[in-house]
């Protein structure tokens, strides 16, 4: 037998859990990248996801606040691969506007864009958009500032 075989599977998410402090069962990013000064980024809900048991039972989808923190978590990702510095760790200080287009479904990816309006050490401005197969799913602006440790 290889000691690869013996070795414990590398997280795919290891890179994500060194940049921000979720973990699961709120971690909601998969992957991230930023394309043309844009960061782009995806998230697959698996069936087994927690919320889906009891929202809604028969025919579970995702909440719409689970909708806009998989986009702020996400922004937070891109940020700091943008190289920008940050002060400490981000809350939700505003959400300007969120608009829920279709449900997200178990086993679907949300495919985002999101875009900063703004991104300083201790305050991130951002909007962006979640889709799902090409149909948007989620359109969101918010407003994050660094938490009281920062």
């Amino acid at each position: 037998m290889s000691m690869e075989a013996d070795a414990p599977a590398e997280d795919p998410r290891r890179e994500i859990k060194a940049i921000i402090p979720h973990r699961e069962p709120f971690l909601f990013v998969d992957k991230v990248e930023i394309v043309d000064g844009k960061i782009v980024a995806e998230r697959t809900y698996p069936e087994s996801e927690w919320f889906f048991a009891g929202h809604f039972p028969g025919y579970p989808v995702v909440p719409g606040v689970i909708l806009i923190e998989t986009l702020a978590q996400c922004g937070g990702v891109g940020v700091r691969k943008m190289g920008i510095k940050i002060a400490g760790t981000f809350c939700f200080a505003k959400l300007r506007e969120g608009r829920f287009r279709r449900p997200g479904r178990p086993g679907e990816r949300l495919d985002m864009v999101i875009e900063n309006i703004k991104a300083t050490p201790k305050i991130i401005h951002q909007r962006g958009a979640g889709s799902v197969g090409g149909e948007i799913a989620v359109e969101a602006e918010w407003i994050c500032i660094v938490g009281a440790e920062g």
